[in-house]
């Protein structure tokens, strides 16, 4: 999908660092076919926000609605997000709100709403997992949620800086046992 194709290549590079002519040899088509689609190179980083978002999304639940214990789905959600292990990326959600965040309303809302349906999700599992025993009932599942959260954010910033797989595993391992 040629969607798909334009997150990636802004995904590796960023937006301003993304020229439209780039975006139009990785998705195999004219560059005035690309402004003819989507309009602008903004329009369409939009709309490979939106994608990002709706696959994250649909991961996620796939995830959670699988049976098994929390825990260890909570680990995977978080090493997935962040792109622990995986690549040197980061998450683009994150890497457009730390590039375009203080001057682009549009990319802050898309990450706004990513960033609130990922916290409901991580608050739903919490509960299921203090309902299953797994997890301090004692605990706030809205604290945890934001917690997770917000490490899920800043490991995707220390994935895209180089930090080192294992280091990311422990910070994972730890705020998931801290539930």
């Amino acid at each position: 999908m040629a969607i798909d194709k334009a997150m990636d290549l802004f995904w590796l590079q960023g937006y301003a660092a993304t020229t439209p002519q780039q975006l139009a040899v990785e998705m195999g088509i004219g560059k005035g076919s690309l402004y003819n689609t989507f309009g602008s190179k903004h329009a369409l980083f939009v709309r490979a926000l939106r994608r990002y978002s709706e696959m994250r999304l649909e991961y996620l639940d796939d995830l959670f609605t699988a049976p098994g214990p929390i825990a260890p789905r909570l680990e995977v959600a978080m090493a997935v997000l962040a792109g622990v292990g995986e690549h040197r990326r980061g998450c683009v959600m994150v890497n457009a709100a730390a590039e375009l965040g203080t001057v682009d309303d549009e990319v802050n809302l898309i990450a706004d709403e990513l960033f609130t349906r990922i916290e409901a999700i991580f608050r739903r599992a919490i509960v299921n997992g203090q309902e299953s025993g797994e997890f301090d009932r004692g605990r706030s599942a809205d604290v945890g949620a934001r917690q997770l959260l917000a490490s899920v954010i800043g490991l995707s910033v220390l994935v895209k800086s180089g930090g080192r797989p294992e280091t990311c595993a422990t910070v994972v391992d730890g705020v998931v046992a801290g539930l």
